[in-house]
């Protein structure tokens, strides 16, 4: 199985392409960090409520992200909340999904491919050559929406993910879309780190588009 944050490099992929999806990577590395902490409240690492996040278990995982994230986290014995979790994560790794696509490049789902733009300006593709992962997750999410069944933990945070980040429409047609927008909604308020990453990506898009207006960057 899996991360989280690797389900979500996948989704935000273009199989064939091999290009992410247009979206601010400012935002899409805000879902990443969230994910990272949604992993280490579901094996138990950590638990979050509306103004704490608390740090329970601070033994190794032998993931270098994970355990830089708990060594971080135990130097604030007064607990900070989620969002500033989410933000601090988003801020000291900046090449988070550069990073996180790799494991996949060395786990064979994808394949790194590099080519130069005009001759001039490198730019790397990843095109899927396993998507067996992400269907099963496709199909999952596609289960839980489109029905009455009560969703498990993972469930809640996958949804959550693609809800914050604008990914539902990669996995709904427009019309579905209309029919289960009010589900997804109230699936993703169900946790609270997710909620968190809203709102991260949310301050986000609010400063670009107070930059845009003020001409600080174009639009």
């Amino acid at each position: 199985m899996l991360s989280f944050a690797e389900d979500l490099i996948l989704l935000a992929l273009d199989d064939k392409k091999g290009n992410f999806l247009p979206m601010s990577l400012m935002s899409f590395e805000s879902a990443l960090a969230g994910a990272i902490l949604m992993e280490l409240a579901l094996e138990n690492k950590i638990d979050t409520d509306l103004e704490h996040l608390i740090l329970f278990d601070d033994s190794v995982t032998g993931d270098p992200i994970y355990d830089e994230v708990i060594a971080l986290i135990k130097q604030y014995p007064d607990s900070k909340n989620a969002l500033y979790w989410v933000k601090e994560i988003r801020n000291r790794f900046s090449n988070l999904r550069e990073v996180l696509t790799q494991r996949l490049v060395e786990k064979g789902i994808l394949e790194e491919k590099k080519k130069k733009i005009l001759g001039l300006f490198p730019q790397k593709r990843y095109p899927v050559l396993n998507n067996s992962e992400e269907v099963t997750v496709k199909n999952r999410i596609r289960q839980i929406v489109l029905s009455d069944e009560i969703p498990e933990p993972r469930d809640i945070v996958i949804i959550s993910l693609i809800k914050s980040c604008g990914l539902v429409d990669q996995i709904f047609s427009f019309q579905e879309i209309k029919k289960v927008s009010e589900r997804i909604y109230q699936i993703s308020k169900m946790d609270l780190i997710g909620q968190s990453v809203s709102k991260a990506i949310n301050e986000l898009q609010a400063m670009i588009n107070s930059a845009v207006s003020f001409g600080v960057i174009r639009a």
